[in-house]
């Protein structure tokens, strides 16, 4: 048998669900690796070819529509929220998994969770061996997500992330809130929060897919230890706006929306040693001050992480 043509030898990356993060996971990958991009959307695939990435017809809420990518990639990033409606499962992960049994499995699967996870640990500092204790619906639905692809992918590398953030993110910064006037929690109520900037959290992916990140699971957090009251001090200071008022957490459950009570009733620090010691990241924004101030980086100036 002859030795395969040149495009079946490199390494085929398929990124599942390429929002703001896949995209900027894109300058790092699509030289050294044939890259394609799932979508469901049919306007979106000119888009895709002007990056140099091939576009590919896929709805994780259509299974049917996945059964074509079993085999197709040696490498998955997948970067899809689950559904958020529904019980404590993600189908949408779900889905994906069944279609991946029907062929040969990737070589490795990165998967972009969240620190909800971990629930309310009222503070205290947390590292990637904490039994999950997910309390939000959203949260839970992480949880199943991380078990059925470590059924299907035991060297899969999860990256639990917290808050994401960056300047040319849509929504990436406490502005819109801020001008809102929406008030924050007073000081003896607050909670602590964790943030990553979004170009961080795109060369974590990256380096997800090394061989030394097989199997493991991090934080994937910047250096930050502040409240949730800090952050948005510091961003309305940076900003130039008004601080937010401040309530009681009395005050709150008849103010707020259920899905802000929801990030104001879990308080925890992320521990991200292993993030720096074994996936390799060196932080570019080591806390939300460098990030909010820093200016934002093009494709042409992101280098290798």
């Amino acid at each position: 048998m002859g030795a395969l043509p040149a495009r079946f030898r490199r390494p085929r990356l398929l990124i599942v669900g390429c929002g703001d993060v896949g995209k900027r996971v894109l300058p790092w990958v699509r030289r050294r690796m044939q890259t394609m991009v799932m979508t469901r959307h049919a306007d979106a695939m000119a888009f895709w070819r002007s990056r140099g990435v091939r576009p590919l017809y896929g709805d994780l809420d259509q299974p049917s529509s996945l059964r074509r990518f079993a085999g197709m990639a040696t490498h998955v990033m997948y970067l899809a929220p689950p559904d958020a409606q529904g019980d404590d499962r993600d189908q949408r992960m779900r889905s994906w998994v069944q279609a991946l049994r029907r062929r040969t499995l990737p070589l490795q699967h990165v998967y972009v969770s969240t620190s909800g996870v971990y629930g309310d640990a009222q503070g205290r500092w947390v590292h990637e061996r904490q039994v999950p204790r997910a309390q939000s619906l959203r949260a839970k639905r992480r949880v199943d997500a991380e078990r059925c692809l470590r059924a299907l992918s035991p060297q899969a590398a999860i990256l639990r992330a917290p808050g994401i953030y960056a300047l040319d993110r849509e929504g990436g910064t406490p502005e819109r809130r801020l001008r809102a006037g929406t008030p924050i929690l007073r000081p003896q109520d607050d909670v602590y929060t964790n943030h990553i900037h979004a170009d961080d959290l795109a060369r974590a992916c990256v380096l997800g897919l090394r061989r030394r990140a097989h199997g493991l699971t991090f934080n994937v957090s910047d250096d930050s230890d502040m409240t949730m009251g800090d952050y948005f001090r510091l961003a309305a200071h940076l900003f130039d706006l008004p601080p937010p008022p401040e309530i009681s957490r009395l005050q709150a459950q008849t103010q707020l929306s259920p899905q802000l009570l929801s990030f104001m009733s879990e308080s925890r620090r992320l521990v991200n040693q292993g993030m720096k010691q074994h996936l390799g990241l060196s932080l570019r924004y080591p806390t939300v001050l460098e990030g909010l101030t820093a200016p934002i980086r093009t494709s042409k100036n992101r280098h290798h992480p």
